[in-house]
């Protein structure tokens, strides 16, 4: 990433542009760190839930899915490699700005959702390292130190996220050690891993499964914003984001078979860091209280990485929008020092931790999913909504701004994944309204910067006409 403490200006046709130095090498480690990121550690226990012990399966199919969505994004990256992302493909292919607004609207409020799940699960793994403060407490502590940590200034570099990423691969390598290790004794039940412990069908179960799974598959979309920093994007794009993908999916399914073997999915879907369970487990012959800390430092290391991105990324979406005039242009502010975009800092804060405030009441009032999944279902639900719109401006797009260079998803992958992207989303509407509704919400919030800055436009412009 850039300097996320002084966000771009935007630069004349002949001012500077961006260097490309990202090499295909980096950008691969950058998607697997996207990708990896820590969706697993903090979901793992909810999608055993909803399958029993076959919910790799659920990991497989959501590979699958993202995978294909991956490649629309690698065709339109080697046709338009801006620092833009969807809402440009989306404009390219439809050319309408109220269609792009809301695609912006909804990845920024898929942004807050999953802040808020993961600040969540950092809580469950810091509270085995101490188990004092109350859990809300830890998750808002969470937003409030990174959102400081960004007004001061961060520079996050693509080996910066490469380091973190082995630190991510590495919680996950112990745990398929232990699976390994199990399995070598002996004392592993493969039965487990074609077990439906579920009341409904298996199709419905894995798709149920597929819809939690999803959210530890998403964060290469973010990969598009730097496109126009890599080195000979059109050959290197396409390798390192399948490939970046492709490596973290064999992962997931890897660690899922693992976690299923070592410990059963009752255990796994009661407990708010699932795969600390597998450590806890006592299967490899090391002190019992240090696998237990490493594992939870490696977990909260791995979360904190990822909810930085969230972080980084909320307030320079509002900046960027209140430069285009479309929000209010207070939060185009920076700080006179620091030059962070502060006002969008702390209004971000403010959302996801009443998101978590308010989330919490509904738990406890007998709302139904718990936390993280609720957070989890809403990112997924809106991203979805990005993710399908993005394959079929691919398919739009066809025979357009195309030339020898350009990467050709093969049509009928991208209809397959268009297809599965509707279906997901059509299931998780129909499965969970109440998901719907908290992403219509979390939408609404930008729909009203939206209305407020038009008016404000509209009084500008009669005082200047007066």
């Amino acid at each position: 990433m850039t300097d996320v403490a002084h966000p771009p200006k935007t630069a004349a046709p002949d001012g500077p542009t961006l260097t490309r130095s990202i090499t295909g090498r980096l950008l691969f480690f950058y998607v697997l760190g996207d990708v990896l990121g820590s969706g697993i550690y903090v979901l793992i226990g909810s999608v055993a839930g909803e399958v029993g012990g076959a919910f790799w399966i659920a990991f497989a199919v959501g590979v699958a899915i993202a995978a294909i969505t991956g490649l629309a994004y690698a065709e339109l990256a080697t046709k338009y490699p801006k620092a833009a992302g969807a809402a440009l493909y989306v404009h390219k292919a439809f050319d309408n700005r109220a269609l792009a607004f809301l695609i912006t609207v909804c990845f920024l409020s898929a942004s807050f959702a999953a802040a808020g799940s993961l600040s969540v699960g950092f809580a469950s793994y810091f509270l085995e390292l101490w188990a004092v403060p109350p859990a809300l407490l830890v998750a808002l502590l969470f937003v409030l130190l990174l959102t400081v940590v960004n007004f001061i200034g961060i520079t996050e570099s693509v080996v910066v996220n490469m380091i973190m990423t082995f630190v991510e691969i590495a919680g996950l390598a112990i745990v398929l050690l232990i699976g390994v290790w199990h399995v070598a004794e002996g004392g592993a039940d493969f039965g487990r891993l074609t077990s439906f412990e579920t009341s409904t069908t298996p199709i419905f179960a894995i798709v149920a499964g597929v819809a939690l799974a999803f959210f530890a598959m998403t964060g290469f979309e973010n990969v598009a914003n730097v496109a126009e920093e890599t080195v000979d994007p059109h050959r290197a794009f396409p390798r390192a984001l399948i490939g970046g993908m492709l490596a973290a999916g064999v992962l997931y399914v890897l660690v899922a078979m693992a976690a299923s073997l070592v410990v059963g999915t009752n255990q796994l879907a009661n407990s708010p860091a699932a795969l600390l369970e597998v450590v806890e487990a006592d299967v490899i012959p090391l002190p019992l209280g240090f696998m237990t800390t490493l594992f939870a430092i490696i977990a909260c290391i791995a979360i904190t990485n990822t909810t930085l991105v969230a972080v980084v990324t909320q307030p320079r979406i509002l900046y960027g929008m209140a430069n285009e005039d479309v929000v209010p242009g207070v939060f185009a502010k920076l700080h006179p020092t620091r030059r962070s975009p502060w006002v969008g800092l702390v209004f971000s804060a403010l959302v996801v931790a009443t998101l978590l405030v308010v989330g919490t009441i509904v738990v406890e009032l007998g709302g139904g999913l718990d936390l993280i999944s609720r957070l989890a279902t809403v990112t997924v639900v809106l991203l979805l909504f990005i993710y399908g719109l993005v394959i079929a401006a691919a398919m739009r797009l066809t025979g357009r701004d195309e030339s020898d260079q350009t990467f050709h998803a093969p049509r009928w992958l991208l209809s397959v994944g268009l297809v599965g992207n509707v279906v997901l989303l059509g299931y998780v509407v129909i499965d969970d309204p109440t998901s719907v509704i908290w992403c219509a919400g979390l939408v609404a919030v930008g729909m009203v910067l939206f209305v407020v800055e038009h008016f404000l436009n509209r009084r500008r412009d009669q005082t200047t006409a007066a």
